[in-house]
């Protein structure tokens, strides 16, 4: 991630945030199953299995709802030109993240909570390189891993700095939580139409610039 250029890391940081947000969200209204770490869903499946078959089924369909997220975002990438690959992605999420508000607004709550999971797998598709995801926008273990690998570094003699938007990463999805969990008491699940609009603005923002991160 140091690699890449001021406007890139701050995107990033800001799709993290997003991210933390809808996951607190997600997390308070499902009591405990989450719409973007879906490591979490993982071990509520294993344990739900051995366990709960309710609480199995309902990680299992968040992974599968999120992960059909990533297939439509990645297909709706790569039908785009690389100047604008970028562009689809935030599009994409933003129109996901409406219609999941809609869908609130309407009393379809759980379809709400399912477009967002849906929604966040779109998200993850943001930054891509070769085919592959660049930076993890929804998931931080290999960020804290890659701040840790850094600090190491740095310590040794090596680049000062490089560590930093790492941090940053993992206090963007930090601070969204926050938020998200701040809020939801004010608002419930109509604080999504926040993500929307945050979502919206990042799009904008994306289309003003015309170019390939």
């Amino acid at each position: 991630m140091h690699r890449l250029d001021r406007q890139s890391w701050t995107l990033a940081v800001l799709l993290a945030a997003l991210a933390g947000y809808i996951d607190a969200l997600g997390f308070l209204e499902l009591g405990g199953f989450f719409v973007s770490f879906m490591s979490g869903n993982s071990t509520r499946l294993a344990v739900g299995v051995a366990t709960h078959a309710a609480d199995a089924l309902r990680a299992g369909t968040l992974i599968a709802t999120f992960v059909g997220g990533v297939t439509m975002g990645t297909m709706a990438r790569r039908r785009a030109t690389p100047t604008y690959g970028k562009l689809v992605s935030l599009a994409l999420l933003t129109l996901i993240l409406c219609l999941a508000a809609i869908a609130q607004a309407l009393g379809l709550r759980l379809s709400a909570l399912y477009g967002m999971a849906f929604a966040m797998g779109v998200e993850n598709t943001a930054f891509e390189r070769d085919g592959e995801v660049s930076i993890g926008l929804t998931y931080m273990t290999g960020a804290l891993v890659k701040l840790g690998q850094r600090l190491g570094a740095a310590l040794m003699g090596g680049p000062r700095w490089e560590w930093v938007p790492y941090l940053l990463l993992w206090s963007g999805l930090s601070g969204g939580a926050i938020i998200g969990a701040l809020v939801h008491p004010l608002w419930g699940m109509n604080s999504l139409w926040v993500a929307a609009a945050l979502a919206g603005g990042l799009t904008f923002w994306r289309w003003r610039q015309r170019v390939a991160f």
